[in-house]
């Protein structure tokens, strides 16, 4: 039996649904077709959930080809804005590489011009040392010559006084004459040697005023020769600096990391002996001091040279790009490289010499490519779509090892790209940044 809440509720639907007869009419005979309210609201509530399904769907449509276009113009503009900062670093890239050549040219014409000023200075210091030895043999002459004159003197009035006490007789006048003649060659002698002395004096007047040139000579060239070692010395320290910080920030030792470098490039008379001015077995001198400072300086930078192109400071992608996870922890996990999102081919490059040892796939890695490099330093390229080199060959900076892809645990084309010092991962970017800001 129906309650009596039931009577009403289908009382009110009779009342707002009242029955309806369709009629089909045919040639031969009238039908009629009897909806009931029940059927009514269901054909009803059927209609309406159409309906809004599809204002809904058509919403939704609309609002994803928005959020498309929306994407794209994003797309676009980062597209642009990141092509833009490309084409502006490769210009201050240019510009920091002709300053660099510029720099050393310069740095090359100072050091010989500093060489010069070297050979200089010793030349003047000889010419110097030479002088001072004739200016003392010319005070030892002087002096001997003038006691010699004195001499000659206190003989003369020796002479004198005998030929005034000795009156009488031939042999007074023989001895008068004697004195005389030995007193006009004593007097000839003392002519001789007052003009010696003059000749003396006047040319050792002349060395001294010739010594005092010369020392303002050598005065004036040993300030200038300190000027060019300073500035020397100001290069080297700024050159010098950037790249201890560099290879600190990449988590190495630069010591150590001189002394592996230069154990590999031990041979005498290679690229890498390092250059000294002799002290010619004499004590050692403040300017060849500084000067072999330079120099080891000069020694650091080749060394540095050398352990930057053995080292990934380079990109391993050269194309267009975009950075789109970083080092450190993501969705709650480590991540221990950097992403670099560009579509599927983009060329892969080695960024530094090294040995291939492993190339394959590797799980969640996909299609994997381990390169070891100098100082211990690994580099790995994961989701490749392509591998180009095999396990043991050996690879150059810029080499082309192989094509971005979407293999192993992916959600997009990317490089996965991991930087391991002694088996820990270091953020690639250290290196990245340090190689921008030096080179």
């Amino acid at each position: 039996m129906k309650t009596r809440a039931t009577q009403k509720l289908h009382a009110a639907l009779e009342k707002r649904f009242p029955e309806k007869r369709l009629f089909i009419r045919s040639d031969t005979e009238t039908r009629f077709v009897r909806l009931k309210p029940e059927t009514q609201i269901i054909a009803w509530a059927g209609a309406t959930v159409t309906v809004a399904w599809t204002i809904i769907a058509t919403a939704v449509l609309l609002m994803d080809s928005i959020g498309a276009g929306n994407f794209r113009a994003q797309a676009i503009r980062d597209q642009s804005i990141y092509e833009e900062r490309l084409r502006v670093l490769s210009e201050e890239r240019d510009i920091r590489a002709a300053e660099a050549m510029a720099a050393q040219n310069r740095f090359s014409s100072a050091l010989e011009h500093a060489s010069d000023m070297q050979s200089q200075l010793l030349s003047e210091q000889t010419r110097l040392r030479e002088l001072e030895t004739g200016i003392d043999v010319i005070q030892s002459t002087l002096r001997r010559t003038m006691n010699e004159r004195e001499d000659a003197r206190e003989e003369l009035s020796t002479l004198h006084a005998q030929l005034e006490n000795d009156g009488e007789g031939a042999g007074a006048l023989g001895m008068s004459q004697d004195a005389s003649g030995t007193v006009n060659l004593l007097a000839s002698a003392l002519a001789e040697t007052a003009q010696e002395r003059d000749q003396i004096a006047s040319d050792a007047e002349f060395a001294l005023r010739h010594a005092a040139d010369m020392e303002l000579e050598l005065r004036l060239l040993q300030e200038k020769n300190d000027s060019i070692f300073r500035q020397l010395e100001d290069a080297m320290s700024i050159s010098v600096e950037p790249l201890d910080n560099m290879f600190r920030a990449a988590g190495m030792d630069p010591d150590n990391l001189i002394a592996e470098v230069r154990r590999g490039y031990s041979g005498t008379g290679g690229p890498l002996v390092p250059m000294s001015f002799s002290t010619m077995g004499g004590d050692p001198d403040p300017d060849a001091e500084r000067a072999n400072a330079i120099l080891n300086s000069m020694d650091r930078i080749n060394l540095y040279r050398i352990a930057a192109e053995r080292a990934p400071f380079e990109m391993p992608v050269k194309d267009n790009f975009r950075f789109t996870s970083g080092f450190g922890m993501r969705w709650g996990r480590m991540h221990n490289g950097t992403d670099f999102a560009a579509p599927i081919g983009t060329h892969i490059y080695a960024p530094a010499d090294g040995v291939v040892t492993f190339a394959g796939w590797s799980s969640g890695y996909g299609r994997l490519v381990k390169i070891q490099h100098a100082f211990g330093v690994e580099t790995r390229y994961a989701h490749q779509n392509r591998i180009r080199v095999e396990v043991g060959q050996r690879v150059s900076r810029g080499d082309h090892i192989g094509d971005i892809g979407n293999s192993g645990r992916s959600t997009g084309p990317h490089l996965h790209y991991e930087v391991r010092v002694g088996g820990r991962p270091i953020n690639p970017m250290i290196y990245i940044r340090a190689g921008q800001d030096v080179f």
